[in-house]
């Protein structure tokens, strides 16, 4: 499991953020620039995914005749 994937959803945004603002910098090297670079997109990715899981079990709440009904929730792993 990575380490993104242990960190809560705010921590891991907080660091994607961080890398960012040192991007912008622009005080950094091509390399470290592009490893920064890496990491982000690798952080973009778990963010996006967790907000996609979040998504889908918040949508397998739903009403069904006037009452609150909770649906299986499957996962893709």
């Amino acid at each position: 499991m990575s380490k993104a994937k242990t960190d809560s959803f705010e921590k891991t945004l907080e660091s994607l953020e961080e890398l960012v603002r040192e991007l912008e910098a622009g005080d950094k090297g091509l390399d470290e620039s592009l490893a920064l670079f890496e990491k982000g997109v690798t952080l973009s990715k778990e963010l996006t995914k967790r907000l996609e899981e979040a998504k889908t079990k918040v949508e397998a709440l739903s009403k069904e005749g006037g009452k609150l009904v909770k649906k299986p929730f499957l996962t893709e792993d």
